[in-house]
């Protein structure tokens, strides 16, 4: 670390955020620009991210952890789908094995960052909190800044005013902040939703509660898939360790992005496909017309995959119930539906979904002017129109969120040695004239939709369009030409192009 003329340290990188990308991305920079100094900002208390702030009952990841894991250290669990605090284990340990969590720095928030053409660097404003839990604010200066936090607001989620709540004699709980100790063993117990959380709390609450109940408005595309990955096992037998994951990831994203094509393409036949998938798991096609059928085509929304197909079996088995239908209102025993009956409950979760903050909420100045991200572009999926030397991590929608997020890493790093080669001290990526707009997140989900807005947008052509294609992408990350596509930044400042929107 290094001291400026005015005393302020200074850091070459910093990484916003602790959790599954944070720490990726750190060594990447770490083992790819080791001359760089670099530092992790971290808001919270400890390290993992998602992984440590969600504690609900069953709490899993949803994609497979041959590609959520990362490629430099592979995932050698048994299972596809993990459990929460084996994931959170994993990322901590990683972090520990190369060095990483020496560079975090913890209840450190990032609360504005402003870019000085003139120095060619960052001043960030500082929240750091300390054991006490006194604030204090501090400065930091960078050269480049990348964030790393997700899009997800861990302060709040998405929480519906269901009329009547005041009258409910029961707990309501919501996923994103569940209470340490919650007795609900032998309890009726109603979960509000049916994305991912609501899939995952419905088996994991079964096993003790007395009934299960959830409660969805409309159905979601949900897929049974296999609790154990039987070829990756026997790869895994045949073949070194370090090439069987390799096998074994790129299995995996074949199979994924294939899958998601064929969906797109053919959205009739996927209907079908995964409607006799349910039918099988559930054994009673009429409750696979009416509550896991939905109206929206696969993947317009997330998939949501449930291993052994145990959501399924819950329902099978009578130990829960899925309940298509809307809340008119909380009573005193429960949740009165719109068709009039009342779900009778002890605890109401409300797994109504996430909201979204783009990059950690940091407010973003460059030379002296706001800058307003809904009205910017992403390159490549990571750097920001009129943002120079800035990058944020964003994972695939369609697929496991590292495939993308170690892209973006790695499209860092390049940047970083591209700068060094060519003497830059900043670059900015500019769009061409004419570039139409697209939302940035293409799903049709509730939790995009609230939120979208307030994010940059892809193109709709070449290094300005997000897709959802990892094999594409590596390719135009890791060989695509740099050079042509950035724009040094002179010390008389950053000015964007016109660009055509809609």
């Amino acid at each position: 670390m290094s001291e400026s003329a005015v005393g302020v340290e200074h850091v070459d990188v910093v990484v916003v955020g602790a959790g599954l990308s944070g720490v990726g991305a750190a060594y990447r920079v770490k083992s790819e620009c080791p001359g760089r100094s670099l530092a992790v900002l971290e808001a919270r208390d400890v390290s993992g991210g998602t992984w440590d702030l969600f504690r609900y009952p069953g709490v899993r990841s949803d994609s497979d952890m041959a590609t959520l894991g990362y490629p430099f250290r592979p995932w050698r669990g048994s299972r596809p789908l993990a459990d929460g605090a084996s994931i959170l284990e994993y990322v901590r340990a990683t972090a520990a094995e190369f060095g990483i969590e020496g560079l975090i720095r913890y209840r450190t928030k990032v609360v504005a960052a402003e870019w000085s053409s003139a120095e060619s660097r960052w001043t960030l404003r500082l929240a750091v909190r300390g054991a006490d839990g006194g604030v204090s604010e501090r400065v930091l200066t960078c050269g480049f800044l990348y964030s790393c936090a997700g899009y997800y607001d861990y302060e709040r989620g998405n929480e519906p005013v269901f009329p009547g709540v005041e009258s409910f004699g029961g707990e309501l709980v919501h996923p994103q902040f569940w209470p340490e100790g919650l007795d609900y063993a032998g309890k009726r117990v109603v979960v509000i939703g049916s994305g991912a959380t609501a899939v995952t709390l419905v088996p994991a609450m079964a096993r003790e509660a007395a009934r299960v109940t959830m409660l969805q408005r409309s159905p979601t595309w949900i897929s049974p898939v296999p609790g154990r990955d039987r070829k990756a096992e026997r790869l895994r037998a045949w073949l070194p360790e370090r090439v069987a994951s390799r096998l074994v990831r790129w299995k995996n994203i074949a199979f994924s992005t294939a899958f998601f094509q064929f969906c797109q393409h053919f959205p009739r036949a996927a209907r079908g496909l995964l409607t006799r998938v349910s039918a099988r798991a559930l054994r009673d096609e009429a409750a696979v017309r009416e509550h896991f059928t939905p109206s929206y085509d696969p993947w317009d929304q997330r998939l949501c995959a449930v291993p052994d197909g145990d959501l399924f079996g819950a329902v099978r088995e009578g130990r829960a119930e899925v309940v298509t239908d809307h809340v008119e209102s909380f009573v005193p025993e429960g949740v009165r539906l719109r068709s009039g009956r009342v779900l009778a409950a002890d605890v109401v979760v409300s797994a109504t979904g996430l909201r979204l903050l783009a990059f950690g909420g940091i407010s973003l100045r460059v030379d002296g002017r706001a800058v307003e991200l809904s009205e910017e572009f992403v390159w490549r999926g990571a750097m920001v129109s009129g943002v120079p030397n800035f990058a944020v991590c964003i994972g695939y929608t369609n697929a496991s969120w590292t495939l993308r997020a170690d892209l973006s890493s790695r499209l860092v790093c390049r940047v970083l040695g591209l700068m060094g080669r060519r003497g830059w001290s900043a670059v900015v990526p500019v769009p061409g004239r004419g570039l139409r707009a697209r939302p940035l997140l293409d799903l049709a989900s509730g939790y995009v939709q609230r939120s979208i807005g307030a994010f940059p947008r892809q193109g709709d052509r070449g290094s300005w369009r997000v897709r959802q294609n990892y094999p594409l992408d590596a390719v135009a990350t890791l060989r695509g030409g740099l050079a042509r596509e950035l724009v040094p930044v002179p010390v008389s400042g950053v000015r964007s192009p016109a660009v055509t929107g809609s």
